[in-house]
């Protein structure tokens, strides 16, 4: 069970602010915390709130799956070689100078407004900053355990699976969590740009239209997504693998 601690207030305490700022304005400025809630009640019961939540969390899947496997190869080869640092170093400083957002009218003209144009931003966005975590982690392995691996017989493959990896496995989870939160800021810029449905279609059809209710579930859905993801899955991963860091 989890023990109690002073996170647990957090969440009231903003939802309590949240209502005393609220209660300045008139509802259809800045409606309050349960009349965020009807409106999300009103999306489910129609049907309209799971088919934004499933088109955003398809795409997130896509980019971000394809951006974790070139993030691993990249990041490992810059790791282990002086040859392939020397030439991705420029390259993943340029696009991480870019932002995300401004490549989404690119990729619209190239592959239309959908699921692929949002997509490639989201690869965009989050592969480098990856690949930078798991080349730092990859450097950061002690050459004395290389060494020993390698008197004892180890071919290069049984390196990367028996001293690399392990050793690794807390900067890979870093690289998850920089690169995750890359790709949903993305995702939600590229829907907001140009979607026909998503979380970010949501938030930006919500401001035109005028319905704060509307914009304000949105926001609450990227940040709720974005704390399970966080505290599900990433908090997890780092305390099972916690005792390499030792």
């Amino acid at each position: 069970m989890p023990k109690p601690n002073w996170g647990w207030a957090s969440l009231p305490c903003l939802l309590l602010a949240w209502s005393l700022v609220a209660s300045r304005f008139p509802a259809y400025i800045l409606p309050q915390p349960w009349e965020v809630a009807q409106e999300g009640w009103r999306w489910a019961r129609n049907g309209s709130l799971w088919p934004q939540l499933g088109a955003s969390l398809l795409e997130e899947l896509g980019g971000f799956s394809a951006a974790i496997v070139a993030a691993l190869v990249l990041g490992t080869a810059s790791g282990l070689s002086r040859r392939a640092r020397d030439f991705a170093g420029p390259l993943t400083s340029l696009f991480m100078a870019i932002p995300p957002i401004a490549w989404a009218p690119l990729t619209m003209i190239i592959f239309g407004i959908g699921y692929w144009s949002i997509v490639v931003v989201i690869f965009i966005a989050s592969v480098f900053p990856m690949a930078i975590t798991v080349q730092q982690g990859v450097q950061a392995i002690r050459h004395g355990e290389v060494r020993a691996a390698r008197v004892l017989g180890a071919n290069r493959w049984q390196l990367l699976r028996h001293v690399y990896f392990p050793a690794s496995l807390p900067c890979l989870t870093a690289a998850l969590r920089i690169g995750f939160a890359q790709a949903w800021r993305a995702l939600v810029a590229a829907e907001m740009i140009g979607a026909s449905q998503g979380i970010g279609w949501m938030v930006s059809t919500g401001g035109q239209i005028g319905n704060s209710s509307q914009v304000l579930l949105g926001i609450v859905l990227i940040g709720l997504i974005a704390w399970l993801m966080e505290s599900l899955v990433f908090r997890r991963i780092e305390q099972h693998y916690q005792t390499w860091r030792h």
